[in-house]
């Protein structure tokens, strides 16, 4: 299947603001490229790109004053298939793991692991099955969380969505992935693209997305606390312990969003030239 994808996104400052952008796709999904994907700026100004430790793809660039439009149309190949579901194993002892994917099971700004510990053990220390524990954590944040862009806020952790119970996809995904580092499950947030693809539209403005990967039986596998079912059409963009390490933006002194839309719809042939 083919799906077209892009943003744009207006941003105002009254001084030259220096900016992080994390808006490009991930280095894993660049192969699926049907048409080039690439940041455009208006008015033009100097842009560059680097690679960081997660391998996610920055761009550093300086705002001018008075404000910059970042945007981007592109069009990439998708499986067309479902998440897929992790096998049915024990969890890995930690002694086993990988040295790079401890990192994964480690608190972080967003991730409270400490605060959660005795949650996580008391609803899921039950289940024997690493897959089942991941299961039943997806299922209780989908049901624990009350979904809501008005309950948005950057400041928000894990233990606070917990607390408050409500918030957007980034608070289901911090929630998981603590819970799932407090079980000995490594887990990391990722944020992408996600349309209406393969489900009934949603009367809502389309937006970016988080969802978080975990670590069984040796590979990774992608889960959903916000829709807690599979999903098509996922394009990643960037990956890492929680929203600090793929912040959409990160301007380093003031900038306004003036405008920001998003849009992720699937295509066939003939649209890619339209």
């Amino acid at each position: 299947m083919l799906i077209r994808a892009g943003y744009e996104i207006r941003f105002e400052t009254a001084n030259p603001t220096p900016m992080m952008a994390m808006l490009s796709i991930h280095p894993s999904r660049q192969k699926d490229l049907k048409t080039p994907q690439q940041i455009e700026t208006s008015p033009v100004i100097p842009i560059y790109n680097y690679e960081d430790s997660f391998g996610n793809i920055c761009t550093r660039l300086t705002v001018p004053a008075g404000g910059v439009t970042l945007a981007a149309d592109f069009v990439i190949e998708d499986s067309g298939l479902v998440d897929a579901r992790a096998p049915d194993a024990a969890p890995a002892p930690v002694e086993d793991l990988p040295d790079d994917i401890l990192i994964y099971l480690l608190g972080s700004r967003y991730c409270e692991t400490d605060r959660l510990m005795g949650v996580a053990w008391a609803e899921f220390a039950h289940l024997a099955s690493a897959r089942d524990r991941v299961d039943a954590i997806v299922a209780f944040v989908h049901d624990h969380i009350v979904f809501g862009y008005e309950h948005a806020r950057p400041d928000k952790t894990a233990w606070n969505a917990y607390q408050e119970r409500q918030g957007v996809c980034r608070d289901f995904a911090h929630l998981a992935v603590t819970l799932c580092r407090c079980m000995n499950i490594p887990a990391r947030y990722c944020t992408g693209y996600l349309g209406d693809i393969g489900i009934a539209p949603v009367d809502a403005p389309m937006d970016f997305s988080a969802w978080f990967d975990v670590y069984i039986g040796g590979d990774w596998y992608t889960y959903d606390a916000r829709h807690n079912r599979p999903r098509i059409g996922r394009i990643l963009m960037a990956r890492g312990r929680d929203a600090t390490d793929t912040a959409l933006t990160t301007a380093f002194g003031p900038a306004r969003v003036i405008s920001f839309q998003v849009h992720t719809d699937e295509v066939d042939t003939d649209d890619i030239a339209s």
